[in-house]
Formats: C-alpha cells, sequence, structure tokens
C-alpha cells in the first residue's frame, strides 16, 4: 500500500478558534486502526492568523505537519503584508506551498517569483509544496505538457540536488499538479489526463535532478470523497492537495478512507 499524502489547503478560511476546534476533530477521527499504519502524511495549511493553534495542537514527530500558504523570498525588509520564510518555521511549519495558482493569477507571481521563493524555502529548512498547472485555453490549445515543463524547469533553476533530497521519512521537496480550470469549480482532471501530468512532472524531476532521485507527486482541482480511489489509485498520483473539502474533517478523511476502501 503506497503512502498517501493527504494536504489541505485552507485558502483564506478558518478563523484561530475554528481552526482549533477542527483540529480536535481530526486528531479523534485518526485516532482508529485505519491510521496507524503511518501510510498517510496529513498537511493543514491554514491562513497565517491560524498557523500557532494549529501547529500546537498537531503533536510533534507524527504524520501531522503545519504550513504555510505562501512564504516571501528575503529574510527582512520593506515587504508590507508579506511574511518570510523563517517567520513561519519560527511558529511551527515544516512546509510551505509555492506557486499556488491564485498566487500566480491573483497577486502576480511570475515563473521567476516562484523560483525564489523555492530557494528560499529550501534555504531555510522547509519541505516546498511546488505547484504548477495549465489553464483551460492552454489545455485546449494542446499545450498542457509545454507549459507545466516550462513552469517546473523555471522554479528548478537555482535549485541543487542536494538541497531537495529529502529522507527516508520526510521528502525534500513535494509537487502539486494543479490543472487551473479544475481549481474551485466542480471539475476535475480525467484520471487518465491527471495521471498523465504527474507521471510527466515525475520524470522531468528525475531528468533534472537525477535518476535516483524522486518524490511525491500530488493532484489537485476539485478533489473530494467521490473521486478520490480513482485519482489516488493511479501509479503517479501519491496524494492530493485539497481545497474546498479539507474545510470539514469528514471530507478531508473520506477522501483518505475511500481510497483504501477501493486498495484493500
Amino acid at each position: 500500500m503506497k503512502k498517501i499524502y493527504l494536504y489541505g489547503n485552507w485558502k483564506m478560511h478558518m478563523l484561530p478558534s475554528e481552526a482549533e476546534a477542527f483540529c480536535s476533530e481530526l486528531l479523534s477521527g485518526t485516532a482508529e486502526e485505519l491510521y496507524s499504519t503511518r501510510s498517510i502524511d496529513i498537511a493543514l495549511f491554514p491562513p497565517y492568523i491560524s498557523i500557532t493553534p494549529v501547529a500546537r495542537m498537531l503533536p510533534e514527530n507524527s504524520f501531522y505537519k503545519a504550513g504555510a500558504q505562501d512564504g516571501w523570498f528575503e529574510d527582512r525588509g520593506a515587504f508590507t503584508g508579506a511574511v518570510s520564510m523563517d517567520m513561519i518555521r519560527e511558529i511551527g511549519c515544516t512546509h510551505v506551498l509555492v506557486g499556488h495558482s491564485e498566487r500566480r493569477s491573483i497577486f502576480g507571481d511570475t515563473d521567476e517569483i516562484v523560483g525564489r521563493k523555492l530557494k528560499q524555502a529550501v534555504q531555510k529548512g522547509l519541505i516546498p509544496v511546488l505547484c504548477f498547472g495549465e489553464t483551460l485555453e492552454q489545455r485546449e490549445a494542446g499545450q498542457t505538457l509545454a507549459i507545466l515543463g516550462k513552469q517546473l524547469l523555471a522554479a528548478w533553476k537555482d535549485i541543487e540536488a542536494d538541497e531537495i533530497k529529502g529522507t527516508s521519512e520526510l521528502p525534500g521537496i513535494l509537487l502539486a499538479y494543479e490543472p487551473v480550470w479544475a481549481i474551485g469549480t466542480g471539475r476535475n482532471a480525467k484520471a487518465a489526463d491527471a495521471q498523465e501530468a504527474c507521471a510527466f512532472s515525475r520524470n522531468l524531476f528525475k531528468e533534472r535532478f537525477g535518476e535516483h532521485m524522486d518524490c511525491p507527486v500530488l493532484y489537485g482541482g476539485s478533489v473530494k470523497e467521490s473521486n478520490a480511489a480513482e485519482l489516488l489509485s493511479q501509479q503517479d498520483i501519491d496524494g492530493a492537495l485539497i481545497g474546498g473539502a479539507s474545510l470539514k474533517v469528514g471530507s478531508f478523511l473520506g477522501i483518505y478512507e475511500n481510497y483504501r476502501k477501493s486498495a484493500d
């Protein structure tokens, strides 16, 4: 049974009090035997103000992780509204999202900025989840793999293999394929299409950093209980980066549980 990475991106949801209640319910929901095999890695990515209660409530040295939705590429300075990588690590984060499509499309993160954020994350000892994906127009024009390759290679431009090699317990980096047209729309890529994109990104990773290198590849884009089993059973999909379905413990854990039921 492969390990599943169940990562929840809360986006601009969850006040600190709501985050505490969620974590309390999550700890109760994962106390059963299904979660005792360590075949799952759970990470939550709250808004900045809710990171502290999440990091405080999740047990250390366990399969629970706390992460940030973004981090800036400078240590300090006149960057109003920005939060540095060492700041988010200081409050208990082990992971950080880099290059999420909403950061790219709404906040103007270019490929260059994504690359600088990725470099800063690994230098600060955080585990980055590098997000990438194509728009509907790009997919319909047959440009999907070209766009994915461009985004990934640009992000990896200044990254050395030894910076992201990871360990047997913790990966040094994760990739998250998220077709822009499937995020928050209720539409998801067909399982075969998601598999193709995830396999492409894994192979490109090996070409760039060496055949001995590997990393988990997640799929993100309207993942829910009803499609979890088909998506997570694909050979090159190691988990999911989940948006709306991660806001309730039942639907969040149901994604993993439905996969396990289908795989047993």
